[in-house]
């Protein structure tokens, strides 16, 4: 079955040299609740390994060495001692520096109906992205103007996932973001379609990154 490799969700090249929006030095919040489902055609026993540069602080399931689950179709994860999950799951810290090149500005008050259709349009099914906007929401509904960008490169390049046996179709979404207190200009992002064919793998998750651009 031919493979379909979205890492990062196959957005434009990611830029090096910051722009206006993001030329400020930025700190990060640390790597947020990244999230990982697997849906295999069949029932298959996986074994999912994370090369992170950063330190991870959580995972659920506890990662060890890395996490063995038996996946079915529909999501459900099982481990050895036959305890089910609906997703991997951990957190960590590093000090990647993420782009801001291409993005969104959104308003506070607008982003659940932002994130709920930008993330329909990166790939992300209703389950998966209600389960994003839950976690989220809360932490950016209330400020005046969030700073939106989700990335590519940045994001894989610091947090490598090995999943075997692989995947025929994988979709890795992060979203770094700034809370502001103005509007900021920024050049649109755009995403390549994602196909869901075979075995597919879907990671979320995300960073509110702190520093001197809010304004």
């Amino acid at each position: 079955m031919k493979k379909r490799i979205c890492a990062g969700l196959l957005l434009a090249a990611v830029l090096y040299v910051l722009t206006a929006c993001g030329a400020e030095q930025e700190e990060s919040g640390g790597d947020a609740k990244p999230v990982i489902y697997l849906y295999p055609e069949q029932p298959t026993e996986v074994v999912v390994t994370l090369d992170y540069d950063g330190e991870l602080t959580a995972s659920y399931p506890a990662y060890g060495s890395g996490w063995s689950v038996l996946a079915q179709p529909d999501g459900t994860l099982t481990d050895g001692k036959g305890n089910e999950y609906s997703y991997l799951f951990w957190e960590g810290v590093s000090d990647t520096a993420y782009d801001f090149s291409e993005g969104f500005c959104v308003a506070g008050a607008d982003t659940a109906a932002f994130l709920r259709k930008t993330l329909a349009e990166i790939g992300l099914t209703p389950r998966e992205y209600n389960e994003f906007i839950v976690y989220w929401l809360p932490r950016m509904q209330e400020n005046a103007y969030n700073l939106i960008s989700f990335q590519s490169e940045r994001y894989t390049d610091s947090a490598k996932l090995t999943i075997a046996p692989e995947p025929d179709s994988l979709l890795r979404v992060f979203m770094a973001w700034k809370p502001l207190r103005e509007p900021r200009d920024i050049a649109p992002q755009t995403f390549a379609p994602f196909v869901r064919e075979g075995f597919t793998a879907v990671e979320w998750g995300g960073c509110e990154v702190r520093g001197s651009l809010r304004k």
